[in-house]
């Protein structure tokens, strides 16, 4: 079984528009998910600290999934990507789900516009953690400097991430889940956007895992756990762990 589990591979909807999304029709041993870091690595660190610690006497698959939004408002953006691009603890396999900030960072890229709605939402902490303490007049010459400060790697990982990844009894976004849709045919703009409202009511048999929409407390509802408790705001950053049994451990780190 452990064996079995090591080999975990997803059925990957590659939609003729929009971005992949995962299915799993098995579960590892542990899932740990961890809520909106929005540039805030030092806890990001320390919470990978607390997952490895808590995970030390576990056996078989883990997986930490995150949820999203690694940029803006906080101090650090361009070094939370450069680190979600490395090697993930050990022992660990990591999921990096799309929010709607890296979105809205991509919009900026492909047509950079000093009144972008990105920029008020945090887009300006972001450029500054690239080195980007003015913005060039022209387009065409902050195009330019975008080319030059901001690494390849980290607009490709940005484009791939998906905005979905299900596995039995549960399914992860950044935002939520609109009602009366089949999961296959969700459309990135819900999954990276919406937030709890009646539309967002979860699929029978399945609990929503997302961030998106900070609460002072990981809040677990009925078919609903919201994970955001605001870590560049409150410096708390908020992770469940998800076992076999569906038991649910809330972690944080501050």
């Amino acid at each position: 079984m452990k064996q079995l589990l090591r080999r975990l591979l997803p059925t990957r909807n590659d939609r003729s528009q929009g971005r992949q999304t995962l299915f799993f029709d098995r579960r590892p041993e542990l899932i740990y998910v961890i809520g909106d870091v929005h540039g805030c690595l030092s806890l990001l660190r320390k919470m990978e600290r607390l997952i490895t610690t808590d995970a030390e006497a576990s056996e078989g698959e883990k997986w930490i999934v995150l949820l999203g939004d690694y940029i803006d408002r906080g101090p650090e953006s361009a070094a939370v990507l450069d680190h979600l691009l490395s090697r993930p603890p050990a022992g660990f396999r990591r999921f990096c789900l799309a929010g709607n900030h890296e979105q809205l960072m991509l919009s900026y890229l492909a047509a950079p516009d000093p009144n972008h709605f990105w920029l008020g939402l945090g887009g300006h902490d972001t450029l500054r953690s690239y080195g980007l303490y003015e913005m060039a007049e022209r387009s065409s010459s902050m195009k330019a400097l975008l080319e030059s400060h901001v690494p390849s790697e980290h607009v490709d990982f940005l484009q791939a991430a998906p905005s979905l990844l299900a596995v039995p009894g549960f399914v992860f976004v950044h935002g939520g889940i609109r009602s009366g849709v089949p999961l296959e045919e969700q459309a990135d703009e819900d999954l990276l956007w919406l937030r709890p409202s009646p539309d967002t009511t979860s699929p029978a048999n399945v609990i929503v895992v997302h961030g998106h929409t900070p609460v002072d407390d990981v809040e677990i509802s009925p078919g609903r756990i919201n994970v955001d408790t605001g870590a560049y705001a409150t410096g708390l950053l908020s992770c469940i762990r998800i076992d076999r049994n569906n038991d649910i451990v809330k972690l944080a780190a501050s």
